[in-house]
């Protein structure tokens, strides 16, 4: 195997453009596989003339430096190849869930004011509804068919000219606009540089020891800064080859990864609990699945034990700043650790800078929590057209995560919560992700979220929404006698709420926010501290 610095050497050097990175690459071996896809496989040299002939087309059809294109689609190939065609003109994309509803999609459209929208015929009654109002009014292709006379981007590649399409995409200029999630208000949009994006993905290199004959097989959603930044950007830096999947689904999972001789994978949390939590008949021995990216500690011993992947990675990442601490794949790993700071292939590259800090600014002691707060050469370049709230997510030139970590004396970060998710109840602080994971552990339990509630004492009262593992039967009672078993007695929720589900992001995570909002939750939930359990 070759460090992950032999195999960022191994490519001609280049600007940090993606158009540069991309050459460096496909110039090497044009014949090997870059893109898998259903029953289609692209080499790097095919998919690089899909790329001139993509800028060709949007070039033809107006689109110039810094314009924003929005691509709304399950995972596809088009993704990837509108990401390069935009980047080789400076343009920028701007990836949309496919199951956002005309709302959420108008605001995404509108705010990034985009020139163009690209997508699935399944998403475009929503698009053109949802752009009914920007001005100019944007043009439309489909990534695949041909719906009521619009053209599939294929066709106009394949109509339009094979004009001379110079490279006109820099290192700094942005190629990405990523919106948040929106857990609370609006979602914003990190930009991200070609610069940024290509760094990214050599950091990955070393997160993962990508190697260039790697199969990255991507099940996490393409609108999303981990599939992007993580396993695109690294199959890219690797040069490797990468496995696309359209969307995640538990019951084809090993199928996936045997039949597409997958070797690494990204997932997040959710995905492994639900995979952990499958029947063991959908799981194929002959799976090829060495690495994996995203393992959490309730999941690790499963995967390495049954599942028999043996390189299990941890890291934590936002969408403003990407792979900022990494568990090393060559060790040690601590359980429940987030890994200390990452690195680049290169060690003389200077890197990531981490602090643990008080309300006021000032630096905590080793293993005291605090908030976390980076600078970091993979960083956003600011929330577009958004000069307020990106002024509030630095404080002088460190970007602030909002989450509390405690950090050890070797070094290692280890998450407690968001500072929104902190449960204030009888003086003490108590983190709500901590009792996620403490009754998410209980046999019978699918999911669960902790939130606070009012007390008739004033602070806080713990209330845990728990949604039953399918098949499966839990009470209020049997989560009371679980934490008294499991947390301290000032940790045992008073109100317990089981529900048939949570409220999800798009990219799985609980909506918290929008249970703190539901007034009924709590007149619905059992108080344990009424029936003196």
């Amino acid at each position: 195997m070759k460090s992950p610095l032999e195999v960022i050497r191994l490519y001609a050097p280049h600007d940090y453009s993606l158009t540069g990175a991309f050459a460096s690459r496909w110039q090497h071996d044009p014949q090997r596989p870059f893109i898998v896809f259903e029953e289609r496989t692209w080499s790097w040299q095919a998919f690089n003339e899909l790329t001139l002939g993509v800028a060709r087309v949007l070039a033809a059809r107006g689109i110039r430096h810094g314009d924003r294109v929005a691509v709304m689609a399950r995972n596809h190939p088009g993704h990837v190849l509108m990401l390069l065609g935009l980047a080789r003109l400076g343009a920028i994309m701007v990836p949309v869930n496919p199951e956002f509803g005309v709302t959420e999609a108008r605001y995404v459209m509108e705010h990034a004011q985009v020139a163009a929208v690209v997508c699935s015929a399944e998403a475009l009654a929503i698009v053109r509804e949802a752009a009914t109002e920007i001005r100019p009014a944007p043009w439309f292709a489909l990534l695949d068919g041909a719906v009521d006379g619009l053209p599939a981007l294929m066709d106009l590649i394949a109509k339009t000219p094979a004009d001379d399409v110079p490279a006109a995409g820099g290192a700094d200029d942005t190629c990405l606009i990523v919106y948040t999630s929106g857990t609370t208000g609006f979602p914003k949009g990190a930009m991200h540089s070609q610069r940024s994006f290509v760094t990214g993905g050599e950091a990955f290199v070393q997160r993962l020891y990508v190697q260039p004959d790697d199969r990255l097989m991507i099940v996490l959603p393409l609108f999303h800064i981990n599939a992007l930044f993580y396993s695109v950007a690294g199959t890219l830096a690797a040069g490797a080859c990468m496995v696309i999947v359209p969307r995640f689904s538990a019951s084809s999972f090993w199928e996936t990864a045997a039949k597409t001789r997958a070797t690494a994978v990204n997932i997040i949390e959710a995905i492994g609990t639900i995979l952990v939590k499958r029947p063991r008949e959908e799981f194929r021995h002959d799976h090829l699945l060495t690495k994996l990216y995203g393992a959490r500690q309730g999941m690790m011993e499963t995967f390495r034990n049954e599942f028999h992947i043996p390189h299990l990675i941890g890291g934590y990442g936002m969408t403003e700043i990407p792979g900022v601490t990494c568990i090393p794949l060559e060790g040690p790993a601590k359980v429940g650790s987030m890994g200390p700071v990452g690195r680049h292939p290169d060690a003389q590259r200077p890197w990531a800078q981490c602090r643990v800090v008080d309300d006021d600014g000032n630096d905590v002691g080793v293993d005291q929590p605090g908030e976390l707060i980076v600078k970091t050469p993979i960083i956003m370049q600011g929330y577009y057209r958004d000069a307020e709230q990106t002024n509030d997510a630095f404080r002088d030139g460190w970007f602030l995560t909002g989450d509390l970590v405690k950090r050890d004396a070797d070094g290692y970060f280890f998450f407690v919560s968001r500072k929104k998710d902190i449960i204030r109840r009888r003086g003490e602080n108590i983190s709500g992700a901590e009792l996620d994971r403490v009754i998410g552990e209980h046999p019978a339990v699918f999911e669960v979220a902790a939130i606070a509630v009012p007390s008739e004492l004033g602070e806080d009262e713990i209330l845990v929404a728990v949604v039953p593992r399918p098949g499966q039967h839990v009470t209020p009672d049997d989560i009371a006698e679980w934490s008294r078993q499991h947390l301290a007695a000032q940790k045992v929720p008073r109100f317990v709420a089981i529900v048939d589900e949570l409220p999800h992001t798009p990219t799985h995570k609980i909506l918290k926010a929008k249970l703190r909002a539901d007034a009924g939750l709590r007149a619905r939930a059992v108080d344990l501290q009424a029936v003196k359990v």
